[in-house]
């Protein structure tokens, strides 16, 4: 039965032109609007490594001194000292641990005709390309030991290597800094996740590093920094100055991988021992006030989905609703101006319940229509996001789970809008209908 009522479906087409195409681009329209903010919102706020975000955690203490304003300060620092950080990390209380920093450094190729380039890299500890799936095209990490012995290793991206190195094999090269050379001794496959979850101080989205050297390596040469430097207190008679190991400035990321609940309750804990022994020390002031939270809620807690797009997001919904009220109001319309055929029907032998199916599949056949047609809008509408100068906007595209909801949602909300309709004409007193005939 299916195939006739989709078969009257078309043939309704053809006979109400103008009302069905109002109710296509009414469709269109709203599932386009709302489609394009909900791709966008889906982007933003979905999990950045699904496999191991319930396994990595970010952790925070509170190291600052009483100041005036202790009392207004809930939440501490969201970045790490260094003091803090690198003391952590020598205790190795958790299953992985890694220290990091955002920087930039100053590549000089080979050759006098060559210029010098900055690249963006970063700076960390030997676990991070574990912790983080880091895909290596070539070569290895560097291991705990380079990071104690301050060894001057790299791992560099694809796109350097072949800038610096051609088609030659990057790994066992050296690469020129002002601060000394260092040895190639792997190179990363693309590696981009979106957003940037594990360092959200600077360049939430984008920003490719190019070069990840170790963290004490780049102490050791006092290698450009980059990101947010917070500090409480005077550190120009510290060696390294904001960025030395007792300076009083938090301005490291520091994450740890735990792989069962329990173990991150006792990491919860570890970190409140810490930090009581510290204040019992007298090196802080405040009280204990530390924190765990997962990949997730990390971006949760840091708002990465900024609040414009969730605004818009619930406009788009508002606005599809509009259209779904529209459209209501044109297929019953459509369906009443059509009593006399469906008075024919049932007097025919056609019950209500075949009535209703075949409004139905004509709604569901106009919500198809309206959903093809609303994927361009949509596709438009995200293309002209990624015109725009927000850091996310490039990130603003169509996958495959977006392009089936657009039809998903399409033809639900015409079958919702043709409930009404359907209920309507399948009520028509066949008799009444015969007889104005």
């Amino acid at each position: 039965m299916f195939g006739y009522y989709l078969q009257l479906a078309l043939r309704g087409f053809g006979r109400n032109k103008v009302l069905t195409t109002l109710m296509v681009l009414t469709i269109a329209v709203g599932i386009g609007a709302t489609m394009t903010t909900l791709g966008l919102y889906f982007v933003l706020s979905g999990d950045p490594i699904p496999h191991k975000s319930g396994q990595l955690y970010y952790a925070q203490l509170e190291p600052r001194t009483l100041g005036k304003d202790a009392t207004l300060d809930k939440d501490p620092p969201r970045q790490m000292s260094r003091y803090d950080a690198e003391e952590l990390l020598r205790q190795k209380r958790a299953d992985r641990q890694a220290v990091m920093s955002a920087g930039a450094v100053t590549v000089q190729p080979a050759g006098s005709a060559a210029q010098p380039f900055r690249a963006m890299a970063r700076y960390t500890s030997a676990d991070f390309f574990a912790m983080f799936d880091v895909p290596l095209h070539s070569g290895n990490a560097w291991n705990a030991a380079d990071d104690e012995a301050r060894a001057q290793v790299a791992v560099i991206d694809r796109k350097l290597a072949a800038t610096l190195f051609g088609d030659d094999a990057a790994v066992g090269q050296e690469m020129r800094l002002p601060q000394g050379v260092f040895r190639v001794i792997g190179v990363m496959d693309d590696w981009r996740p979106a957003p940037r979850f594990y360092d959200l101080s600077s360049q939430r989205y984008g920003g490719d590093e190019q070069v990840l050297l170790p963290f004490s390596t780049s102490r050791a040469l006092k290698l450009d920094t980059q990101g947010n430097v917070h500090c409480w207190g005077n550190s120009s008679g510290v060696d390294g100055g904001n960025y030395g190991l007792n300076a009083p400035c938090a301005w490291l990321q520091y994450w740890v991988e735990l792989d069962s609940p329990q173990k991150a309750r006792d990491y919860l804990k570890y970190l409140a021992d810490y930090s009581d022994s510290q204040r019992a020390s007298g090196r802080f002031e405040r009280p204990t006030n530390v924190r765990l939270y997962s990949v997730m809620d990390w971006l949760d807690f840091n708002r990465i989905v900024p609040n414009d797009v969730r605004l818009q997001m619930w406009l788009a919904f508002g606005f599809l609703l509009v259209c779904l009220l529209n459209t209501v109001s044109l297929l019953l319309a459509k369906f009443l101006r059509r009593s006399g055929e469906i008075g024919i029907r049932r007097s025919l032998g056609a019950s209500r319940a075949d009535i209703f199916r075949q409004c139905l599949t004509e709604a569901g056949v106009i919500g198809f229509v309206g959903g093809a047609l609303g994927l361009g809008f949509a596709a438009f509408g995200l293309w002209l996001i990624r015109q725009q100068p927000d850091e996310y906007a490039k990130l603003a595209h169509m996958d495959t789970t977006t392009l089936w909801l657009t039809f998903a949602l399409a033809v639900t909300v015409s079958l919702l809008a043709g409930l009404l309709p359907a209920w309507r004409a399948m009520k028509v007193p066949p008799a009444l209908q015969l007889k104005s005939q």
